[in-house]
């Protein structure tokens, strides 16, 4: 089927743009055009306006602008075609005609939803029976009232195998069976698939009949407690949600969409006054079904039950939702109380009490997070790996780089408040700085805050007292950033253990983190003020005005770099060493060093030409630096 421009202009032409709008909006005459109070977004006085001559509505307020198509796909949730076929339909203007295979599979469905209209017409006429007492009880202890049940198309099946055949004994048997009304098996007679249930018709975006569901009344049977509609033409439950015809319109006003686990809790909500419920049919929600919420709203919310299961299909949405992130567009989840579902929650504690919950969700983060660190105990450090190895998984999973990014980031960064907590200060215990690395060496237990030797020794580090370029910057990073020190603290205990020389400074800086207090000042500094930076100013840590989280990143770089240096030297001399006794191992080896040398000079060289490009950007003027990393010699 082609629609041509040509024709999209005929179909627009054809409709009353104010007319198909108010059906729903209250419009006021203003000249030639009318206005209305936005009904894409809450407001006071009207800013939404609409011309019939332009062929268009637009809002002032929030922008909102359209033609008659963007209207039934905006507003009421259609897909294009649908939109089309619908003011088409109105407008008395053929379709163009599609291929004839298409045409038939059309035709076929046409006839087909015919055949669900008149079921659900007989549905509703058998809950009104003698028949439907059991099922019109069930709906009073409910709580459902006769508007409700009216409202969202309740009926009732009867218990005869037989029933449905005579009742619609003007379709063909085949129709019955090919909506999966009736039920074929080889060498059986057909009988009825919904025997003895109440009733619920599953509608499309249109609000035409394409399934049913259908709740058992006897308790006592063996029989599943929900029914669905097999797969058929009219039927896809992956790419369905029930109630989206309804609640969709009704997000426009909430700007948001809920879903639920069942039909039966959408109902219930929807008695509530939660109008923008939906759920899916049977199955754990599905990536069409995630595409269908998104085009309503970009952060729908899960509120499944407060059970095992319902955490079992929060879970598995995360995990579908997840390769299919991008900008803007997430989930939100809900968590209920334990064992209870949302009619349980309007039952016992009210409207109010599910408006609080709705209003403030965990993001899809959150919830991930949450999932993962209470999965298992962390008892040893391959419990802690095991955790991190999750969550990393969760984040190979993203496939919008950007977004996989700074999941990466925030999933590291709780892990490793999580996992390594600041320990408590340990006793003062004599150390030297020829022995092996010992925190506590070089302060005094007692100490309020950061002593003057320590804070002297900082300073001194920090503004280039050390011939070693790398290590005075990291100590002057960290003392800029005094909050980052306990998240290499790991790291740079290492580094002290490698180097005695710098044990002091290492300390020192430990010993002020855990004095640091959120919203005090820093202790580094102490009554001197802040330590100036050496005057090699290649890193972004060391400048004022960079952006916090660049300046993170690349201190954690440069801690990394000053960590692996140590080990690297270390390997070099013992090559060298090994040459009298063994030349041609001794030689491979150390060409194998020399080019992580090479690479380690590079990482380097790296953070100083990201430092340049940044202020070359800044002052539109190229900046150049370098320094030899490994030994620590700064050149310019």
């Amino acid at each position: 089927m082609a629609l041509s421009p040509q024709w999209l202009d005929e179909l627009r032409a054809r409709i009353s743009l104010s007319s198909l709008i108010g059906r729903t909006t209250k419009l006021q005459k203003a000249g030639h055009e009318y206005k209305a109070c936005c009904p894409f977004h809450d407001e006071k006085s009207p800013s939404f306006t609409v011309s019939d001559q332009k062929g268009f509505y637009h809002c002032f307020g929030c922008g909102a602008h359209g033609d008659a198509i963007r209207w039934m796909t905006d507003q009421r949730g259609l897909p294009f075609i649908d939109a089309v076929k619908e003011l088409a339909s109105e407008a008395g203007l053929e379709m163009p005609e599609p291929d004839p295979r298409a045409a038939q599979a059309a035709q076929q469905r046409a006839g087909l939803h015919d055949v669900t209209q008149a079921a659900q017409e007989w549905f509703v006429a058998q809950l009104q029976s003698e028949a439907g007492t059991k099922a019109r009880e069930y709906l009073a202890g409910r709580g459902f009232d006769a508007h409700t049940a009216a409202r969202f198309g309740f009926g009732y099946a009867p218990a005869d195998r037989q029933a449905m055949k005579q009742a619609l004994s003007q379709f063909d048997e085949k129709e019955l069976i090919e909506t999966g009304l009736r039920i074929d098996v080889e060498g059986k007679p057909p009988y009825d698939r919904f025997r003895d249930r109440l009733m619920l018709p599953i509608q499309d975006l249109r609000g035409r009949v394409i399934g049913f569901g259908g709740r058992i009344l006897q308790s006592e049977t063996d029989a599943p407690k929900y029914l669905n509609s097999p797969e058929t033409p009219l039927f896809d439950k992956g790419r369905t949600l029930y109630n989206l015809h309804r609640a969709g319109p009704a997000s426009r006003q909430t700007e948001r969409i809920v879903v639920v686990e069942g039909y039966m809790d959408v109902v219930a909500l929807a008695a509530a006054g939660f109008e923008d419920a939906v759920a899916p049919l049977g199955t754990a929600l599905t990536e069409q079904q995630i595409e269908l919420l998104w085009r309503q709203v970009p952060r729908p919310i899960l509120c499944f039950d407060g059970d095992a299961a319902g955490k079992r299909a929060a879970m598995r949405a995360a995990t579908r939702a997840l390769p299919m992130l991008r900008p803007s567009h997430s989930l939100a989840i809900v968590s209920l109380p334990a064992g209870k579902d949302p009619d349980d929650l309007l039952r016992e504690k009210g409207v109010a009490a599910l408006e609080d919950l709705l209003a403030a969700p965990a993001s899809l983060l959150d919830m991930l997070w949450q999932h993962e660190r209470d999965a298992q105990p962390l008892h040893s450090p391959e419990d802690k790996a095991g955790l991190k190895a999750r969550l990393l998984a969760h984040v190979e999973s993203i496939g919008d780089p950007d977004i996989a990014a700074l999941y990466k980031r925030e999933f590291l960064e709780r892990f490793s408040a999580f996992a390594f907590p600041p320990r408590e200060r340990e006793p003062w215990v004599k150390n030297n700085t020829t022995a092996p690395f010992k925190r506590g060496a070089f302060r005094k237990a007692a100490d309020p805050v950061l002593s003057p030797e320590a804070s002297r020794r900082l300073r001194h580090m920090s503004e280039g007292g050390s011939r070693d370029g790398l290590a005075a910057a990291v100590v002057a990073g960290l003392m800029r950033h005094p909050a980052e020190v306990m998240r290499h603290a790991e790291a740079l205990s290492r580094y002290a253990g490698s180097d005695p020389r710098v044990a002091p400074f290492v300390d020192s800086l430990l010993d002020a983190a855990e004095l640091l207090e959120p919203g005090h000042k820093s202790p580094i500094s102490g009554s001197e003020g802040q330590a100036a930076p050496p005057e090699d100013t290649r890193f972004s840590f060391l400048v004022e005005g960079t952006d916090p989280q660049v300046a993170r990143e690349d201190l954690a770089e440069a801690v990394s770099l000053l960590v692996e240096r140590p080990a690297l030297e270390a390997a070099l001399a013992a090559a060298t060493a090994r040459f009298e006794s063994d030349p041609e191992g001794a030689f491979a080896e150390q060409q194998r060093l020399l080019k992580r040398k090479l690479a380690f000079e590079k990482r380097l060289g790296q953070m100083a030409s990201n430092r340049a490009n940044r202020l070359a950007q800044d002052n539109s003027e190229p900046v150049a630096a370098h320094g030899d990393a490994l030994t620590g010699q700064v050149t310019d």
